[in-house]
Order: C-alpha cells, then structure tokens, then sequence
C-alpha cells in the first residue's frame, strides 16, 4: 500500500479486524519501504524524509503489538502456542529491521563533516538509490507503474514520490506519475541511467516507439 506523509494504517483501517496474516504482510511491506526510506534520507541528507521512516518505525512497534494480542486471543493450547510463537518471531524479525532503519536515520543528527563516510558507503553498494524529475516532455506522465512496468523495463523500483508538498512512500502499482513528479527510485546504474533518459523525455518509453523504429 502507499504512505503518505501525516497518513499511515492506522489511521484509516481499524486493524483489530484483520487477521495476524494480514498483519504480518503490513508488516513486511512496511520494512521494506522503511529501509530504502532510510537510505534515501542519508543519501539525500533529508529530514523529511527521515521522520517518514521515524513514523514508519512507531507503527510497526503498534502493528507487532496487535499481532501479540491476537496470537494471545487465538491460543487455546501448547501447540496452538508453539505455532504462534513462529509468527511472533516473524514479527519481531521485522520490527527489528524497522529498528535498524530508524537507528540509521539519527545519523543524520551528525553534523555534514562529522559523516563523510556515508557517501563512500552509499556509492558502493551494489543497487543505487537516485533522485529523478518528470519532466512534461516525458510520455511517462500521466501513466500508471504497472502500465509502464517501470521495474521490468528498467530494473529500477520507485519507492517514493513527492508530489508538490506531498509525499507517496511505497506507491502502488496503480498510482499514477505526473509531470513535476520528484521519483525517489532504487536499482543499478544502468537502469537508473536509462529511467532517467525517460524521465527527462530524452527517450520515448517502449510502449510507444519512435517513427520508423
């Protein structure tokens, strides 16, 4: 699902009538967005974006405590306990990596010359996390993910969009792209090369071909 900055789950699900399934797969896509939300606000010295994933962190402390009181409810013996206590692990692996992100994060409470070792650790990793502008000359605008298949086109994933004053953390598939959209986009060099391209309008997207190619 996508986050916008100010609304989160809990705000518009009541939770209490999902099942500990459902709980869980918040859970998972939650750190996921909250870990490249956080490398993002290093690479791009963001504090915007870093007290997206500070929030981000808080609800999945709500979302493992929801599944800890419906693993409780739903335990009626030894073995219905030995079962749940593999989901509450579950749940606490992922809590843990939304920790990690949120620790990540207070690096930015450094001053700028106290962390120059962030960029040279950015740089290296293998999938690279850029920042794009949509341009209006892009035939990208006004288009679904999922219509341009965005990630099989270019390996490149978006993971967030800010929109004027807003933020999409973690746009769905159907969310459209608009001209002026800011893409915070994770994957190779090449393929952020090539987003890029399209992007800028440089390069029509595949669906619609140049004359005569």
């Amino acid at each position: 699902m996508p986050y916008k900055a100010g609304e989160h789950a809990h705000d518009r699900v009541d939770r209490m009538s999902k099942s500990v399934r459902e709980l869980l797969t918040e859970m998972k896509d939650t750190s996921e967005v909250i870990v490249d939300l956080a490398y993002a606000a290093l690479l791009f010295d963001s504090e915007e974006i870093a007290t997206e994933v500070r929030k981000l962190e808080e609800e999945m402390d709500t979302l493992k405590y929801e599944i800890r009181i419906k693993a409780m409810l739903a335990t009626r013996n030894k073995r219905d306990a030995v079962q749940l206590s593999g989901l509450l692990q579950i749940a606490s692996a992922a809590e843990a990596i939304s920790n990690a992100a949120g620790d990540m994060v207070k690096l930015l409470d450094l001053e700028v010359d106290k962390r120059p070792f962030l960029s040279f650790v950015l740089k290296d990793a293998e999938e690279k996390i850029r920042m794009l502008t949509l341009s209006e000359k892009s035939d990208m605008q006004n288009r679904s993910i999922q219509d341009l298949s965005v990630e099989s086109e270019t390996g490149m994933r978006i993971i967030a969009i800010k929109r004027g004053k807003r933020w999409i953390y973690g746009p769905e598939d159907t969310t459209s792209l608009k001209a002026g959209d800011i893409l915070i986009v994770r994957g190779t060099e090449d393929g952020c090369e090539t987003l890029k391209r399209y992007a800028c309008g440089d390069k029509k997207w595949p669906a619609y071909p140049q004359e005569g190619s």
